[in-house]
């Protein structure tokens, strides 16, 4: 196998709207991530449980969000970033391929915001692949912190000649991020925009797929109505080499 395709995708906690017009997206988005038809999906804001709007929604999944939206076949991997009065919610990858070993790093700045990273050892073939699902700050300080502890993560955890793929939502909407992800050899794909956000008139570019010891051959963001209805955000799937 010479090639594999991940998507990243942040689900808004599978409810869109504001007040009264909140609507339920999970079942919808339960068919759109068997659409990107990825071998690795990695997902941000993801509900293990809330029980105020489980009381609300009559058709809320009995299961967490990842396993409900987990396609038939994959391994799902999921770990709390926030805690909150009614529930928790977090990272998750979703796994064509057998999931060896997982872990978590909580990289949280400050105590708005509860962040993490999700690492997966992933047998992709005959070969092993490191992935980290991150979701960063809204604060562009906050963020270069993070990838800092990002980077000790990655020394401490990943062999230096793994492939390795760090994916998620960035919220880096002016491209700052990309030179202090070079330094730590992490590349994303060059001379291309590709907004996820928001997700009914994309302008900002902060779903991002960055690969160490691969090559990012193609990436694509699905557009259209239903798209825009289900997440504020677009996913990103990118195809990548060994």
């Amino acid at each position: 196998m010479d090639r594999f395709r991940v998507a990243t995708y942040n689900i808004h906690k599978g409810v869109q709207g504001l007040g009264p017009a909140r609507r339920l997206e999970i079942h919808n988005l339960g068919h759109a991530v068997e659409q990107l038809d990825a071998d690795i999906v990695c997902l941000q804001e993801v509900r293990s449980h809330h029980h105020k709007l489980k009381k609300r929604f009559a058709h809320w999944p009995e299961q967490a969000q990842a396993d409900y939206l987990s396609p038939e076949g994959y391994e799902a991997i999921y770990r709390t970033n926030a805690f909150t009065r009614h529930g928790e919610h977090g990272n998750a990858l979703l796994s064509r391929w057998p999931v060896l070993a997982t872990g978590h790093q909580d990289v949280s700045d400050h105590r708005f915001e509860q962040r993490g990273l999700l690492h997966a050892e992933v047998q992709v073939g005959a070969r092993t692949v490191h992935v980290v699902v991150v979701h960063l700050g809204l604060i562009h300080a906050s963020r270069e912190r993070q990838v800092q502890r990002l980077g000790q993560f990655i020394a401490r955890e990943v062999p230096a000649n793994a492939p390795l793929v760090v994916a998620g939502d960035f919220n880096d909407w002016s491209a700052r991020l990309l030179a202090p992800m070079a330094d730590l050899d992490l590349r994303t794909f060059e001379g291309i925009r590709l907004p996820t956000y928001p997700s009914r008139l994309p302008l900002l570019h902060l779903d991002r797929i960055y690969v160490r010891g691969l090559h990012p051959v193609s990436a694509q963001v699905p557009h259209g109505r239903a798209w825009a209805r289900m997440s504020d955000h677009l996913p990103l799937i990118a195809e990548l080499a060994f």
